[in-house]
């Protein structure tokens, strides 16, 4: 990163907690986590960037309402917010697929490697997973044990858990007003 290059960071408020953004300048979405577990955040931030500078900023609208709209139900809102990040090519490949990965269902790490040609890279799969700079929005909750149990989650088992309902809930929902 030059010395130039800023990185934005705002906090915005949730049905989970304090969240906290990290924008660059172009609007461009590279950390999201809750403020209880910044610390890892900014672990990720310099791990993936080096040194960085983080100014307070406010973040466009172009990220803050579809994270709005995804807690009031509208749960595919978030596919639209533009993420940029660093990490190796695997990271990055498996961060693609995860938001592949429909609203209101689950994967096991397993059938992630699978799906990116890796059959046998379930525990690289889930290390790529537990690297991932950008939560909720890069969905890696919706990742779970072969097992069918819920495995670690960067902000803790239990907002694993309520993200998971609110996306099944609100799939449900949208399914039966369509049928």
């Amino acid at each position: 990163m030059s010395a130039s290059e800023r990185f934005f960071i705002d906090r915005v408020s949730s049905p989970l907690g304090t969240i906290v953004l990290v924008c660059d300048g172009e609007g461009d979405l590279r950390a999201l986590d809750f403020e209880d577990h910044e610390a890892r955040m900014q672990r990720l931030l310099r791990r993936h960037y080096g040194p960085c500078v983080l100014e307070p900023g406010r973040v466009p609208s172009v990220v803050r309402e579809p994270l709005t709209a995804f807690f009031t139900g509208e749960i595919e809102a978030i596919a639209s917010v533009i993420v940029r990040t660093h990490g190796t090519e695997f990271q990055r490949r498996v961060w693609a697929e995860l938001r592949r990965i429909p609203a209101g269902t689950t994967m096991t790490y397993g059938q992630l490697a699978t799906m990116i040609e890796r059959p046998n890279a379930s525990r690289a799969v889930g290390l790529a997973n537990g690297a991932n700079p950008i939560a909720i929005i890069v969905p890696c909750h919706r990742v779970i044990g072969a097992d069918g149990t819920l495995t670690g989650y960067g902000g803790g088992i239990e907002r694993k858990r309520w993200l998971l309902a609110h996306e099944q809930h609100w799939s449900s929902a949208r399914r039966r007003e369509f049928a």
